[in-house]
Formats: structure tokens, C-alpha cells, sequence
């Protein structure tokens, strides 16, 4: 997901440079919203592994 991201704000970079406005802030609201959409998700999943952590050794 931050891997598309870093895609859709390359290409509103592009689309900027060359005077696409419209088409370069199209790109970077998905790329923004994709880009936090991915932090969130990354908290999340941080947040229930350390949770969950490790189990109790059982020593057999």
C-alpha cells in the first residue's frame, strides 16, 4: 500500500511539472489518503502484536 502511495505522488509530481493541475491533485489526495490509510493500519497491527505477544513457555 505505501508502495502505491509513492506511485500515485510521482505521478502528481509529473503531472504538476508538466501542468496537469487537476490530474496532480487528484493523484496526491489518493496518494495522501492511501499514505495514512497504510500508517493506520501499521499502528493497528503494531498495537495487536504487542499485545498479543508471546505466549507462556511450557517447558516439556
Amino acid at each position: 500500500m505505501l508502495r502505491w502511495a509513492l506511485i500515485f505522488f510521482v505521478v502528481a509530481i509529473i503531472a504538476a511539472v508538466f501542468g496537469f493541475g487537476g490530474i496532480a491533485g487528484g493523484a496526491m489526495d489518493i496518494a495522501r489518503i492511501l499514505f495514512f490509510l497504510f500508517l493506520v493500519l501499521f499502528i493497528v497491527s503494531l498495537i495487536i502484536g504487542l499485545m498479543k505477544g508471546r505466549g507462556p513457555r511450557v517447558n516439556v
